[in-house]
């Protein structure tokens, strides 16, 4: 909507124009009637009209001279000149300044001057179209240079390199490796990358936003620097530079980056964490380099928040410098945060995962193993909370799976295990099967907390305050299965577990259940399961 000015010292002309043109339905909004020249400046010093209507002659200054003014902070500004003389001298005048029609207000007709705004109104609208597809032709001519920027780099990283000499002159016309100057390769990384794709609407918009800051910031501090989208978490920026003239590219390079981390962070609220590359002084190197950095999973799965580092290209998983496998402390860990889950609380929740995932940082396992590790135990707890009825499952297998392994960073995998757990557990206080019975919830984490042991009814009623007769008959009402059968379900689907997940014997795992008689387990298991435990296991 285009704002109109109207000015005129006659008030009866300004409120019968005022009242008398549908404003809105032209599409215009009249921002302001004036009595005069000098009041109507002093709001278009701060706020230009799109259109101005105004008489000649007012006092404190005249219509004309109002129009000069408006015209040096508004050049496109479109005028109507209302007047009640018609001497070819004003005329003139107002022919010098570009006014667009020049109206007598004695013989005025409302309607005259509406149609004169719906003639401005569409100049105006076909100018913004034109301006607008300029504006996007030119957009679209960046565009398409990153594009090719970008897509040429790619080629150049993952295609072989048959011609350096011809690859060198490509590169050298983005300023990559110019005659006599060397190439300092930097990956960076996107920190929450979830949080990121909710609040960008698309990757398209992300870059947008990341190319125009990254830009900006380059400008400023380091022009040679070339910044490029590789793929929807990582960017690579390429620093020229001569070697030997005094000065460490590394430093400089760092300090870049940190101006990089604190614009994005203020302008986008986007963090991003840089592994730093070794210097190159030809595309053979540049190429090695590149992939290189690309390739450092580990090192980028172990950055700091906003961490800025040199690639490390010996940094070796643990399983060389002779830790265990990581697999080894998984019924620990399991144990433990079933048992935070189920019986302290949220902050006992975050305390657990925290810790197992600082002892991770500092063992440095394989990423996958890592990951794998992380989904079996909330696999296991998955199965367990469902068969408790406290939980429906958020997760499918296969969804928790694709989540989990598209993380690259394990500050990311913290924080989504954190956010995971929360959910999990508001789950919980839902209550039991959808039922208010706060008991019933207690005595299911009762026994999954006690699998390991012989469980009996009057044992959870007496820790429940409750008549073990009117206990088993609630929970039978509740559940639809009596305790006993529960607490047996809840063993022989641990059973499953164990016969799937460990090389435990039959035997072993009878006893781990509290079972006395491996003959009366295996009855048992075969009576749930309709195999044996040694045919599951086989099956």
């Amino acid at each position: 909507m285009y704002n109109v000015m109207l000015v005129d010292d006659d008030y009866p002309v300004i409120e019968l124009l005022s009242e008398a043109i549908s404003w809105n339905e032209l599409g215009l909004n009249l921002m302001g009637s004036y009595e005069n020249g000098m009041s109507a400046w002093e709001d278009a010093k701060s706020s230009p009209p799109d259109i101005l209507i105004t008489d000649i002659g007012m006092p404190k200054m005249n219509g004309l001279e109002l129009s000069a003014r408006i015209k040096e902070v508004k050049a496109d500004v479109r005028i109507a000149i209302l007047s009640c003389h018609n001497e070819f001298q004003y005329a003139q005048q107002a022919m010098r300044l570009n006014v667009q029609d020049y109206l007598l207000k004695d013989t005025l007709d409302p309607e005259e001057l509406a149609q004169l705004l719906r003639r401005f109104k569409q100049a105006m609208d076909e100018e913004a179209q034109k301006g607008w597809e300029r504006s996007r032709m030119i957009h679209l001519v960046d565009e398409s240079k990153e594009l090719r920027k970008e897509q040429s780099l790619k080629n150049f990283i993952h295609q072989p390199l048959l011609s350096p000499e011809k690859w060198r002159h490509e590169l050298s016309e983005y300023g990559i490796l110019k005659p006599g100057s060397h190439c300092l390769p930097v990956v960076g990384h996107l920190e929450d990358v979830r949080d990121i794709k909710h609040r960008f609407a698309s990757n398209q918009t992300l870059h947008f936003a990341l190319g125009n800051v990254l830009r900006e910031v380059l400008e400023q501090l380091n022009p040679s620097a070339v910044h490029v989208i590789y793929d929807a978490k990582s960017s690579l920026l390429l620093f020229s530079y001569r070697p030997g003239l005094g000065s460490n590219i590394y430093d400089d390079a760092a300090a870049c980056l940190k101006e990089v981390q604190r614009m994005l962070e203020r302008v986008l609220r986007i963090r991003m964490s840089f592994l730093i590359g070794r210097g190159c002084a030809d595309p053979e190197s540049l190429k090695a380099g590149l992939n290189e950095l690309l390739a450092s999973r580990q090192q980028r799965f172990y950055l700091e928040p906003q961490e800025i580092t040199k690639l490390n290209g010996t940094l070796e998983q643990n399983s060389l410098h002779g830790d265990p496998d990581l697999f080894v402390y998984y019924d620990r860990a399991s144990s433990e945060l079933r048992e935070s889950l189920l019986g302290k609380g949220s902050g006992a929740v975050r305390d657990t995962v925290d810790r197992w995932i600082a002892w991770i940082q500092g063992k440095r396992y394989a990423p996958e193993s890592v990951k794998d590790w992380v989904l079996k135990l909330l696999l296991d707890l998955k199965l367990r909370l469902h068969l408790l009825h406290s939980l429906s499952p958020a997760y499918t297998a296969d969804a928790l799976h694709k989540e989990i392994m598209d993380m690259d960073s394990l500050n990311e995998l913290k924080s989504w295990l954190h956010d995971y757990l929360e959910s999990t557990m508001q789950a919980m206080d839902r209550g039991f099967g959808g039922s208010r019975r706060s008991e019933v919830a207690e005595a299911c984490k009762y026994v999954s907390l006690r699998l390991d042991q012989r469980i009996t009814l009057d044992e959870v009623a007496g820790c429940l305050h409750l008549n073990p007769s009117y206990f088993s008959r609630m929970f039978k009402k509740e559940t639809g299965v009596t305790f006993i059968e529960y607490v047996t379900r809840m063993k022989m689907e641990r059973a499953k577990e164990l016969l799937r997940q460990t090389d435990r014997t039959v035997g072993e795992i009878c006893e781990s259940l509290a079972y006395d008689n491996v003959s009366y387990f295996s009855k048992t298991f075969k009576a749930y399961a309709g195999v044996t435990p040694v045919e599951f296991r086989n099956g």
